[in-house]
């Protein structure tokens, strides 16, 4: 289980490191799609998309899966090892490449993420010194004694208004409404 769980960590930092270069440039996808496509077919000239950079789910585990397949295939035929007789070898193998699938997607995470905090991080820090200077006006608000005392003014001539309105009494009010 140890050399598994060594494979496995390997395989997710081989994920980053092949996302991470392709997000720098993707020449070798460009070159093979010249290759395969025709002219017509061919991708644009700014399109960043590679083998795992700006893929689906479908084409980048095919493309993964693919890869450790012909390096498991090297390994089987130039070296003593036994990639596919054995369950270790199998196991191995399987690990890798799901290390490798995660290893892309946690890249995609943080190098996504970099940029959205790289874009948003000037309106942040407008947005919270405004939060900060509305504070600072709310509590010198609350604090100042003359913002107190017309308060109070306004309150004690509301209450006057609502006492000028209600001098009916309930019975007059009752009678007014026909129900008495």
């Amino acid at each position: 289980m140890g050399l598994e769980l060594v494979i496995f960590i390997a395989a997710i930092l081989f994920g980053i490191f092949l996302y991470w270069r392709e997000s720098n440039g993707n020449g070798v996808y460009r070159t093979l799609n010249k290759i395969v496509n025709s002219k017509e077919l061919q991708m644009s000239a700014d399109n960043p998309k590679g083998f795992v950079y700006k893929q689906g789910i479908l084409p980048r585990i095919i493309f993964v899966v693919s890869l450790v397949l012909i390096a498991a295939l090297i390994i089987e035929f130039l070296t003593p090892l036994a990639v596919f007789s054995s369950y270790n070898g199998i196991s191995a193998f399987a690990s890798f490449a799901v290390g490798t699938l995660i290893g892309t997607y946690i890249a995609s995470f943080v190098i996504k993420s970099t940029e959205v905090i790289e874009e948003k991080s000037d309106s942040i820090s407008d947005i919270v010194g405004d939060a900060v200077e509305k504070g600072k006006d709310f509590i010198g608000d609350l604090k100042s004694k003359e913002n107190k005392e017309e308060l109070i003014e306004e309150v004690e001539a509301e209450n006057k208004n609502t006492k000028e309105v209600e001098q009916k009494s309930a019975r007059e009010r009752l009678k007014d409404k026909g129900l008495m």
